[in-house]
């Protein structure tokens, strides 16, 4: 690519770093938990995902492309300076063949059998891991399966036992009703046994079962009978009133008579009117005639008659 694209392919990555630093600077952090609890990562994202405890492992390839041949480096000669001199060896002055080769060939044949070995050892190290793994994992696919069907056993026998202990429940929760509905009934029928006669007391008491006789005599009767003695009573008390406010008026006048002195030349006339002694017999009369009852068509006419 060029160097202005490289150049705002680099800008562009910093200004998208730059704007991911200040959005997490500027988002709010999640607070400290308090003391004796502690946060969980929950999954957040739109498709959730499911955590095992075995890793899914899936073999992936890669196909490269071939490098393009290139022509050896030419090996460096560099210039020739100076005279070339040569020297005349003969055969086998310097150098034997079957001397020089055989330790060069001891070397090569050694080593060459001891990387044999070598990969033959290490070909049977990695079968026997091979073989040490697929028991491991039959082993933990079986141990796996086990775990399996005693959670499978643990969660029936929790769910028998949560069954078991909801059946007892509703089995209290009967026998407490059916308790209580007994009760109620015994206490019901203890309670209405003396209801009625109760009932029917209070009703007499209150009156409204009544004797059409008594009570048109205590609605009619009676009040008609405490009126016409309560008139009568006024008017004897009325007689009796007048009577006394007579009396008084009489008392009065005899008083006043008897106050005053008699003259001379009528001596003789006090031994013909009555005296004191005389005149409280008719007092005392009166009272009595007071005390007798008055008729009454004649109330009317006494007062005037005796004034």
């Amino acid at each position: 690519p060029s160097t202005l694209e490289v150049k705002r392919q680099r800008r562009a990555n910093k200004q998208a770093l730059a704007r991911r630093f200040t959005l997490e600077q500027i988002r709010p952090g999640t607070p400290e938990p308090v003391k004796g609890r502690e946060h969980v990562h929950v999954q957040t994202e739109l498709y959730l995902e499911e955590i095992s405890d075995r890793i899914i492992e899936v073999d992936g390839e890669c196909q490269t492309d071939d490098f393009l041949d290139r022509p050896p480096t030419p090996l460096f000669i560099p210039a020739k300076t100076g005279k070339d001199v040569a020297t005349q060896i003969q055969e086998g002055e310097l150098f034997d063949f079957d001397i020089e080769v055989k330790p060069i060939l001891e070397v090569l044949v050694g080593k060459t059998v001891e990387q044999a070995l070598l990969e033959v050892m290490e070909e049977e190290e990695l079968a026997q891991l091979l073989s040490h793994q697929r028991a491991f994992a039959e082993l933990r696919n079986a141990e796996f399966a086990e775990l399996q069907r005693l959670e499978e056993q643990d969660r029936r026998i929790r769910e028998e036992k949560e069954r078991r202990r909801l059946e007892h429940l509703e089995k209290l929760r009967k026998q407490k009703e059916t308790a209580e509905k007994i009760a109620a009934r015994a206490f019901a029928q203890r309670y209405l046994a003396d209801l009625i006669p109760s009932v029917f007391n209070n009703l007499h008491d209150s009156g409204f079962f009544y004797d059409p006789i008594e009570r048109d005599i205590e609605t009619e009767f009676f009040p008609w009978l405490m009126s016409e003695v309560e008139e009568t009573l006024q008017k004897k008390v009325l007689g009796r009133t007048m009577l006394d406010s007579l009396i008084r008026m009489v008392v009065e006048k005899r008083l006043d008579a008897f106050s005053h002195p008699p003259p001379s030349d009528q001596t003789k006339a006090p031994a013909e009117e009555p005296t004191a002694t005389d005149a409280a017999p008719q007092v005392s009369g009166e009272a009595d005639a007071a005390d007798q009852p008055i008729p009454e068509n004649k109330e009317a006419d006494q007062p005037v008659a005796e004034e």
